[in-house]
């Protein structure tokens, strides 16, 4: 069965996994949550299937790359990690090492598989020249019945789903979603004032005092009235007129600016805290599992 990057097989994957991308997550083993190393690369048979992980052992054994079939990972993209469904250190150190150089064929897989296998799952392979049964055979020993046999010829990845099987409930993810209320102000125009000014118009009074002249004549009779004066003081004159200048006062009146005062126009801003409320919702996760014991964490 022939084996290709991802990368060969389908340039545009990321488009499919919404941007994802295996590589470079950590591959930590499940449980003591101890770093294995990082994918470096995904491989995929004629169909597009995920077969296997390509690990860089890096933080186990240096400079070393492995396979790990996807029957063995459990993908977390929610804390961007790999986990290793049973794999340790001493099944590092015995797999084969992976490199670009070396042909994937069955004799190699069946290495790599022959770390992984269990007694549980074991798959018993025979050799090409013996013929297939058409029945699982019977242990008489144990009275438990053997996997059926296989070879190079008609091994197909189904056979071990425990390897290759994505075990949709190692995969499964639910996200719990909750309303919050977010805090934000919004500058409105709550109206506008306008200032200017006009003139108006009154009547003022003012008090001024004027002058005004006028003649007074008056007729007395002297001291010496009736006394005979000579011909050179009687001096009888036709047409003597005295002259008299007559004035008066009018008011003159007008109007002149000062200043009265300033009008100071400025804005300032009044700090208040107001509160609102709104209904939020949040979803939480309910848990039916019988007398199942669940871990949470």
């Amino acid at each position: 069965m022939v084996l290709y990057k991802l990368q060969d097989f389908e340039p545009n994957y990321r488009d499919t996994f919404e941007g994802r991308d295996l590589n470079g997550l950590g591959v930590y083993t499940q449980g003591t949550d101890e770093k294995v190393g990082t994918v470096s690369d995904v491989l995929v048979d004629e169909e597009g299937h995920f077969r296997y992980l390509v690990v860089d052992l890096g933080f186990w054994i240096f400079g070393k790359k492995v396979l790990l079939p996807i029957g063995r990972a459990r993908i977390d993209y929610n804390v961007d990690r790999v986990y290793t469904i049973g794999l340790t250190r001493e099944q590092a150190e015995d797999l084969p090492e992976f490199s670009e150089r070396q042909a994937l064929d069955y004799d190699y897989e069946e290495r790599v598989r022959g770390v992984y296998r269990q007694p549980a799952d074991y798959v018993q392979p025979v050799d090409a020249s013996l013929p297939l049964e058409a029945t699982a055979p019977v242990d008489t020993t144990y009275q438990q019945p053997v996997a059926p046999t296989y070879n190079r010829d008609n091994y197909n990845y189904e056979h071990e789903p425990s390897l290759y099987g994505l075990n949709e409930q190692d995969h499964q993810t639910l996200r719990l979603y909750e309303e919050r209320l977010i805090a934000s102000k919004r500058r409105q125009k709550t109206g506008e004032v306008t200032i200017g000014k006009h003139v108006e118009t009154d009547t003022a009074r003012v008090t001024v005092p004027i002058e005004t002249e006028r003649v007074v004549i008056e007729r007395v009779t002297p001291a010496d009235a009736g006394t005979a004066v000579s011909g050179r003081e009687a001096d009888f004159r036709e047409g003597e007129v005295v002259r008299v200048e007559i004035y008066e006062e009018t008011p003159e009146v007008r109007t002149e600016a000062f200043l009265r005062e300033e009008v100071r126009v400025k804005k300032v801003v009044d700090q208040d805290t107001v509160e609102t409320q709104k209904t939020v919702r949040r979803e939480e996760l309910d848990v039916n599992s019988g007398n199942l014991p669940i871990e949470e964490r």
